[in-house]
């Protein structure tokens, strides 16, 4: 039936060179821990107190660039005091094996790193307290060999300090030209001269020594402002976007995902003939020719009794209305007979340059959306991302038992929301389910996976490796909320619509499953 086109870690962790106190990311169409704290224990030296007993302070008078605070007495302040090594590495097992895998190096140093790392933020925030007028900022170079680096623009007093800490072989001090404080001060006077917000808006980059004003969100690129502001900054100052042009977002809500790239999963908005507007789901990306792009989606959406016009895709036709794809006009690209249930459609004039990869992009796979809902349980543990397709299983070699997963993009509005009702009832949400293939004998691929009128078109794939199975045909009538557990839909075969639309298009346009998405065109010839 049609609905509408519708660790602990093992080991054992010795001093790792820390001293006695170690240290320490259808037709459906149409995640208790006490941190580092400031006790006593661990000194920080100062300058001249090479005896310093434990327990005194960093003096606030200590060299250049210091002075005390107001009714402060030297030695009055605690020290720092690192938690072991092995504690803070029993605590964290998944940051331990990032480190063992991404730099080679054992689970010791893992944890002398990761000890290390809880250690520096009170340490900043003692260096910005002891040395305001010198302390320029820290960060942890794992690249480097786990080294703790701080900047000062006096470097010798800040050196000092640390030198009784656990760990000082892994921390050093360089040279810098302006201390946080001032960088600070001049980020604050930026965000007020620009309306905007410091520590969101504008920000400081301690590596670079450097204010850094984000633009392209409450700070328009264009702003006429913005020049004069940087000039004036009386630091080194910089302007970029929050969000650089290479930038890809990741999985989207299937209903608001009007960015690039193109992705299997999204809603399509197919005006009828009638005036009416269905519903359907993006499948697959594909390629023809050298790499002219187009989308795949289910046949019933453009072809029918309510679709003899030449048919045009939208997403949020209701607002903002972007153009995705055209009915073309090329004969074998759209048929409406299960299995042989496909459109391949290219981009409306204009369009591709919407849902295109940025020029510029290092890498560019073709997607799926893979959007969790509520009703999907595997969600849990991953949460919502894209799938990048890695190429198609032929149908014969498809074997019922399989589990797979599909992603749609069906939805009926509540009240007050701006979204076409493609059909699928109250309560239904769209984004990906999983569930298993129950046989074959249809032609097509017969699944247990809750769908819903709007879904048509959807991809259907394997989750661990990205193979593209099929997409959404038809099955049992349904809506609203997902209910019934045995549910069957069928979809349509990639292999099989790849070979059919090549048969009725004579092998001419080379038809096949774009492992890489959409790219900018290429430029035309210029002829003199």
């Amino acid at each position: 039936m049609r609905f509408g086109r519708r660790v602990t870690v093992a080991g054992v962790v010795t001093a790792c060179a820390l001293g006695a106190a170690a240290v320490a990311g259808m037709p459906f169409g149409d995640a208790d821990r006490t941190p580092a704290t400031l006790t006593a224990g661990e000194t920080l030296a100062s300058p001249g107190d090479a005896a310093a007993p434990a327990g005194a302070a960093v003096r606030a008078d200590s060299g250049p660039g210091s002075r005390p605070r107001g009714g402060a007495t030297p030695g009055a302040a605690a020290a720092l005091r690192a938690r072991p090594a092995a504690e803070v590495a029993a605590d964290s097992p998944a940051s331990v094996s990032y480190l063992r895998d991404r730099y080679r190096v054992d689970a010791d140093e893992a944890a002398r790193r990761l000890a290390l790392q809880e250690l520096s933020a009170p340490l900043a925030t003692r260096l910005a307290t002891e040395f305001p007028a010198a302390y320029g900022g820290m960060w942890l170079d794992q690249a480097a060999g786990g080294v703790l680096t701080v900047a000062a623009t006096s470097v010798e007093p800040v050196r000092a300090a640390l030198a009784g800490m656990p760990d000082a072989a892994r921390v050093r001090v360089v040279p810098v030209r302006h201390p946080l404080r001032q960088l600070t001060e001049a980020a604050t006077r930026l965000a007020t001269t620009l309306d905007a917000t410091s520590g969101a808006d504008v920000m400081v980059d301690e590596r670079a020594n450097e204010v850094v004003v984000l633009t392209g969100d409450r700070i328009a690129t264009d702003d006429p402002r913005l020049p004069g502001a940087l000039r004036a900054a009386g630091v080194p100052a910089r302007a970029q976007a929050r969000i650089a042009g290479t930038v890809v977002q990741k999985a989207c809500d299937p209903r608001e995902c009007a960015q690039a790239p193109m992705r299997g999963g999204i809603r399509l908005d197919v005006p009828r003939d009638d005036g009416t507007v269905g519903g359907c789901t993006t499948g697959f990306n594909v390629v023809a020719g050298l790499r002219d792009p187009y989308v795949l989606t289910a046949g019933h959406c453009v072809v029918g009794g309510r679709h003899q016009l030449v048919d045009r895709t939208w997403h949020q036709f209701l607002g903002p209305k972007v153009p995705v794809t055209v009915e073309s006009s090329r004969p074998g690209l759209a048929e409406n007979a299960y299995p042989y249930d496909y459109a391949i459609m290219p981009y409306q004039a204009g369009a591709l340059g919407l849902w295109a990869y940025p020029a510029g992009a290092t890498q560019v796979p073709s997607l799926v959306n893979y959007w969790c809902v509520p009703d999907s349980t595997g969600c849990a543990t991953r949460g919502s991302r894209d799938v990048a397709v890695t190429g198609h299983v032929p149908w014969s070699a498809i074997q019922p038992g399989w589990v797979v997963c599909a992603t749609g993009a069906a939805y009926t509005p509540k009240d007050g929301e701006q979204h076409v009702d493609s059909g699928a009832g109250v309560g239904y949400v769209p984004g990906t389910r999983c569930g298993e293939i129950i046989g074959k004998a249809s032609g097509g691929i017969d699944v247990r996976i809750c769908a819903r009128p709007g879904d048509s078109g959807g991809p259907l794939f394997t989750e661990a490796d990205g193979k593209a199975l099929g997409i959404l045909s038809h099955g049992d009538p349904g809506q609203g909320p997902c209910t019934n557990p045995n549910e069957r839909n069928s979809y349509a075969p990639v292999s099989t619509i790849l070979d059919r639309a090549n048969a009725r298009t004579y092998g001419g346009l080379r038809i096949r499953l774009a492992i890489n998405g959409p790219v900018p065109p290429l430029p035309r010839p210029v002829i003199r």
